[in-house]
């Protein structure tokens, strides 16, 4: 099957989607964007072609619902599947811990330390399989976010029963997990389908379903051609012709999710754009912030630092809020002292963070309008598309300002620009006209 795809190289996370011959979306995927952006573009990558197995999968087993013995089997197999990438990382960081501690820095302690991760990462793998049973909800499912955590804890424990300073083991992981995440794991992925698909198969499976299952890890996934584009689109190992602008791209990918599109608003991690595109998805005009990250994903990730909350947590809080603060800058470098400072006079968080939402898309509506204004309809993409306050902020905004408009926001709107992306890159392999000059929003 031949597959085109579209990677999105953002400040803070990396996108990638695959369409096959149809036009059809048959997969996504995300990772955090490292300081290795090749690591991040393929491990995005990767995790798109796992999602496209999956969409082979329930195409085998029938278009519509799934019946619930084949639902619950996909299940199973994903959580699996999910269970092997987990080992195969961990096994690399024991490697990595273990390598760290052979020299002459560790002459005197050296054994002493190995044992101790050697009993690390044994209860780690020990309980690896419980945190991977499906229908468990995870609070991140980045490697480094969940191996971490019970890291931290499970070598606390170990320290103090085998006389190893924790100071150590933390230190050793510390230098380790970025040697690990900064390279994408290298098992095959049809390797790893197989044996999570004998893990599930073992336990009283239908035949028909494992068979199906198997002819589907059978079609061949073949990368005809790649397009990226983003943040970081200039450091992408790509030839230059396989690179496009983030604006065309995500014109593109807005008109490919609402055909009606006449406006896009992209508020990212460090760049907030406004877009003017036709009725084919071709950028008229377009306007876009300066080099500050102001009122951007960046911006609200350090609000969420100085408040010691998760970034998600932001959107519901300030849903609570009665009374919106009014907020005099969203600039980065006053937001901290101006917070304390209210906080202090006994401003409630849940008002301080309405009015900071409503700052941010004050100035992502000046932007808009400076690309042109608003027509019907309008589509909200990128992160902040997911932060239900900024929602608010924008459907009262566009309504005092233009009335009654059509606000599109996708539930995966973060991969609008992939999309994008991947649809230049089925035009170029397809030798179809884009239609769209890269001169004009380069």
């Amino acid at each position: 099957m031949k597959t085109f795809i579209g990677i999105d190289l953002g400040s803070t996370t990396t996108k990638a989607v695959m369409l096959d011959e149809n036009e059809e979306i048959i997969g996504r995927g995300i990772t955090n964007s490292r300081s290795n952006y090749e690591t991040a573009c393929r491990v995005a990558q990767q995790e798109a072609a796992v999602d496209a197995r999956f969409t082979l999968f329930r195409r085998q087993f029938g278009s519509g619902d799934l019946n619930s013995e084949a639902e619950t089997f996909l299940n199973e197999l994903e959580s699996s599947f999910r269970l092997e990438q987990f080992l195969e990382q961990l096994e690399d960081l024991q490697t990595t811990c273990t390598a760290l501690v052979t020299g002459p820095r560790f002459e005197k302690i050296g054994d002493s330390v190995k044992a101790a991760l050697g009993e690390v990462f044994k209860r780690l793998r020990a309980e690896a399989a419980p945190l991977f049973a499906p229908g468990v909800v995870r609070k991140s499912d980045f490697f480094r976010d969940i191996a971490g955590s019970r890291y931290l804890t499970i070598s606390e424990e170990v320290g103090q029963e085998m006389g190893v300073a924790y100071d150590v083991l933390l230190n050793v992981y510390d230098k380790s997990i970025i040697a690990v995440e900064n390279r994408p794991p290298a098992g095959s992925l049809e390797e790893k389908f197989a044996r999570a698909m004998k893990r599930v198969s073992s336990d009283g499976v239908d035949a028909d379903l494992t068979k199906k299952a198997e002819a589907a890890l059978n079609v061949e996934l073949e990368e005809t051609y790649i397009v990226g584009t983003g943040y970081g689109r200039v450091t992408l190992p790509f030839p230059k012709e396989h690179i496009r602008s983030e604006i065309l791209c995500h014109g593109l990918g807005a008109h490919m999710m609402y055909p009606k599109t006449r406006t896009v608003l992209d508020i990212g991690g460090q760049d907030t754009k406004g877009i003017q595109i036709d009725e084919n998805g071709i950028v008229e005009n377009f306007q876009m912030n300066d080099r500050c990250a102001a009122g951007c994903g960046r911006y609200l990730g350090y609000i969420a630092d100085e408040m010691n909350m998760g970034l998600h947590e932001l959107g519901p809080l300030a849903m609570k809020s009665s009374k919106p603060a009014r907020i005099n800058s969203t600039c980065t470098v006053f937001a901290g002292a101006e917070l304390r400072d209210r906080l202090a006079l006994g401003e409630k968080r849940e008002d301080i963070l309405a009015g900071l939402h409503r700052a941010i898309v004050l100035r992502a509506i000046s932007i808009i309008s400076r690309s042109g204004g608003v027509t019907d309809q309008l589509t909200f993409t990128g992160g902040v598309a997911k932060n239900e306050a900024a929602v608010r902020e924008l459907r009262k905004l566009i309504q005092e300002n233009y009335g009654d408009v059509t606000i599109n926001i996708d539930p995966d709107s973060i991969y609008t620009g992939a999309l994008g992306g991947a649809e230049f890159a089925r035009r170029a392999a397809t030798g179809q006209d884009a239609g769209i000059s890269e001169g004009a929003a380069a």
